[in-house]
């Protein structure tokens, strides 16, 4: 994507867009609403694109290390701790999108050079904040997926030496295996080390066909995945942190239940947060800001960036070409055939990891988020085209603290939790 901006805008003005965007996402009043809630401790997910070129590796950009200062000493001023994660990584450790490699294979545990890679980016990253008491520890991977259960084992076990060689006081938050819902094959626990689940619902996500009422077989089945999760540290007595957790919201365009929904599924992340309660775990929402999917706090539809781009969004959403949250109804029919014909010509697809993946998403994985939003990036990108830098410096500004609308909701049951 930024690519296909680049090549729209032209070197100058990309670098400018983007660096305001970084800029403007996260400021000190994002900083003091977020402390005003009663939260002390936020997640930052980076990409090591931002430190490293893959033409160039080895070779740091300091550029990356600054924007990392910056966000780490602004939540310091308002007591705000901060959990530094690796959320994509070189060569991709899972296989979905977020690790951000445009392919459906995690390459990063099939390539020792990728995994040495993030070892060194993370040597890096631990000498310069090993003496940093606004950071609270390092979140080194995000939601592996290793096939083979026992390559992410050992790589946990060569970057904790490594990271704690430089720098023994941080706490390491490790992800469990296949999306941070599996811990069942770890062993021992590492040295200064919090082993981290991400707890989604399916009663936050629109495919779910039985709507959240909070009845007592619903909070059964919260309890009853939350502690198939935990298994692992019940075993060995250790600490437990939701790094990640949290419903996507519906819109007015998505027609007139659209409120009831959200009602719902507040009342999932209630029942959640006291499942948490009672169990006295730490926890991070996912997410902080985004433009009107799940965020706290997210764009307005009436800011230049969203009233710009409103025509590609629509697209977008009809089409399910995102991955995350998408709702698949208006282009299911499209599908159905050949997930038919790969079920019934190769069944063992429904063997293929990972296995909390169905055959339909393996399809739209490869059909809608991979190869449709590929083609549909030169789109994107278009919008950007004769841009100014006023307009675009406009469109970044989109992305402030006070030009965003805020969840009321909730923010509302994030503030009656945040007691821990």
């Amino acid at each position: 994507m930024r690519k296909a901006v680049k090549k729209v805008l032209g070197e100058e003005k990309y670098n400018f867009f983007f660096d305001k965007f970084l800029e403007y996402f996260f400021t000190e009043k994002d900083a003091e609403f977020f402390a005003s809630l009663g939260l002390n401790c936020i997640r930052i997910p980076f990409n090591y694109r931002h430190f490293e070129d893959d033409l160039n590796p080895g070779v740091y950009n300091e550029r990356g290390f600054q924007w990392l200062d910056r966000i780490i000493n602004i939540c310091g001023n308002y007591g705000i701790y901060t959990i530094l994660d690796l959320h994509a990584a070189p060569g991709g450790q899972n296989v979905d999108w977020h690790s951000d490699t445009g392919i459906h294979r995690a390459l990063f545990w099939e390539h020792m050079e990728f995994q040495n890679r993030a070892i060194a980016l993370w040597e890096k990253i631990a000498a310069r904040y090993k003496e940093n008491t606004w950071v609270a520890g390092y979140n080194p991977l995000n939601e592996p997926t290793d096939e083979e259960h026992t390559r992410v084992l050992d790589w946990y076990a060569r970057a904790e030496k490594a990271i704690h060689a430089i720098d023994p006081d941080h706490i390491l938050f490790w992800d469990g295996n296949t999306f941070a819902v599996s811990i069942s094959s770890f062993g021992e626990p590492l040295p200064g080390s919090v082993y981290s689940i991400h707890d989604y619902s399916s009663y936050g996500f629109p495919q779910i066909t039985e709507p959240y009422e909070g009845t007592p077989e619903q909070k059964a089945k919260l309890e009853s995945s939350f502690k198939r999760k935990i298994e692992y540290h019940e075993k060995i007595k250790g600490h437990i942190w939701n790094g990640e957790f949290g419903p996507v919201y519906a819109s007015p365009d998505d027609g007139p239940e659209w409120e009831k929904i959200n009602e719902r599924r507040y009342h999932v992340l209630k029942d959640q947060l006291a499942l948490y309660d009672i169990y006295n775990i730490s926890w991070s929402i996912w997410l902080y800001k985004d433009i009107g999917f799940q965020g706290m706090v997210y764009t307005s539809p009436k800011s230049p960036y969203i009233s710009r781009l409103a025509p590609f969004l629509a697209k977008k959403k009809r089409l399910a070409a995102d991955s995350w949250g998408a709702d698949t109804s208006s282009v299911q029919h499209v599908f159905d055939p050949i997930q038919e014909l790969i079920s019934k010509e190769a069944p063992h697809v429904a063997h293929r990891y990972p296995p909390t993946w169905k055959v339909n998403k393996h399809v739209g994985r490869l059909m809608r988020n991979i190869l449709l939003s590929e083609e549909l990036t030169p789109e994107y990108a278009s919008y950007f085209e004769g841009l100014s830098i006023d307009e675009l410096d406009k469109l970044a500004a989109s992305f402030k603290f006070e030009n965003c609308m805020q969840r009321e909701g909730l923010n509302k049951v994030l503030r009656d939790h945040s007691h821990l």
